[in-house]
């Protein structure tokens, strides 16, 4: 394991240090939109073996780097590692995502193991290693967890959804019963990333991607309160290492969300207002994102113009180029190519 930090754009955009220019990266830039990527899946069997394949990991996370020459890489795993972790069953259904047999009522924790997740998740340190040393040293490692919020939402659910109405109904029901939940997660999450970090991993994402559904009470209670801990925790061993978070859907409650967890930086959906993040969380700490992946997906003057209205914007403060969501699978690499250029400044 190798340890470059101080040169890498993404650590001084993180820690609100001046940069040539800023850096970039985009959610899911490893997937399916890429033929090397496909190759490698179809080799793996499933979408779990190659979560837990270290040499293919490593691969599809090297891709767009090779191709692209992002600031930083994102580890190649899924947010739902650690319920697997846990001991909840889990499988990715062709067409359908991820199904889990839900978790209904407090009785049902009592089958999960957290003192074991270690057992499961030693493929994914692997891979954080190899990264480590297979990167270019100027290449930031991104390690990252699903946040306790939105990994509960899939956990009770059993599946995708748009509302998540069963963990919802829990968490109004029996408030402490879901705290239970949380209070796993939060210990889970810790320990998750933590490995990752010793691994090698130079800065952590929190995806908080179902935070949008939360009242206004709910999300400080079960998306910031969570993100605290959980930040907390990670200082005390690792003060060090910069944290983002990804409260998608917070909007203006996404400054809340900054002051009261400590984020590093906070990660910007499409929808949120570029003007106004310039304005009200900049100040307070680096942001992240937000073009459309459609626009990715659309390509020319659309793509370029949106993205050169991003930088104007938020390119004054500390700020990482990205996405407001993941490249969708439809996207070209060549306007990847396109893009990536115009954000080196070529």
């Amino acid at each position: 394991m190798k340890n470059v930090r101080t040169e890498k754009r993404l650590l001084k955009a993180l820690n609100k240090q001046s940069v040539d220019r800023p850096p970039f990266w985009f959610m899911r830039q490893a997937g399916r939109y890429l033929p090397e990527y496909r190759e490698v899946r179809a080799q793996a069997g499933n979408f779990l073996d190659l979560c837990y394949s270290p040499e293919k990991a490593t691969e599809v996370t090297l891709q767009p780097i090779r191709r692209y020459g992002m600031d930083a890489a994102i580890l190649f795993a899924d947010i739902l590692l650690i319920p697997d972790a846990l001991g909840q069953h889990l499988e990715y259904r062709e067409g359908e995502g991820p199904v889990l047999a839900p978790i209904t009522d407090t009785a049902a924790l009592s089958q999960l193991t957290p003192e074991k997740i270690h057992d499961r998740l030693d493929p994914v340190y692997e891979t954080v290693d190899r990264l480590s040393s297979a990167l270019p040293d100027e290449t930031a490692l991104i390690g990252f967890a699903g946040s306790p919020w939105t990994v509960a939402c899939y956990m009770v659910e059993g599946h995708g959804s748009k509302e998540f109405a069963a963990p919802r109904l829990w968490a109004l029901q029996d408030e402490a019963g879901f705290q239970a939940l949380i209070d796993i997660l939060v210990e889970s999450t810790v320990a998750y990333l933590s490995r990752q970090i010793d691994a090698g991993a130079d800065a952590v994402q929190l995806f908080d991607s179902w935070a949008g559904v939360l009242s206004d009470d709910q999300f400080a209670r079960w998306s910031i309160a969570p993100t605290k801990a959980i930040v907390d925790r990670l200082r005390e061993s690792h003060p060090e290492t910069p944290i983002i978070g990804f409260p998608r859907g917070g909007g203006s409650k996404s400054r809340e969300y900054l002051l009261e967890t400590g984020v590093n930086a906070c990660g910007l959906d499409t929808a949120m207002s570029a003007s106004w993040s310039a304005e009200a969380l900049q100040p307070i700490a680096a942001v992240q994102g937000n073009l459309d992946p459609l626009t990715l997906v659309a390509g020319g003057d659309a793509m370029l113009n949106q993205a050169r209205d991003i930088l104007n914007a938020l390119g004054g403060g500390p700020f990482i180029f990205n996405l407001g969501h993941g490249i969708v699978p439809q996207t070209p690499p060549e306007h990847v190519d396109e893009l990536s250029a115009l954000l080196r400044g070529e």
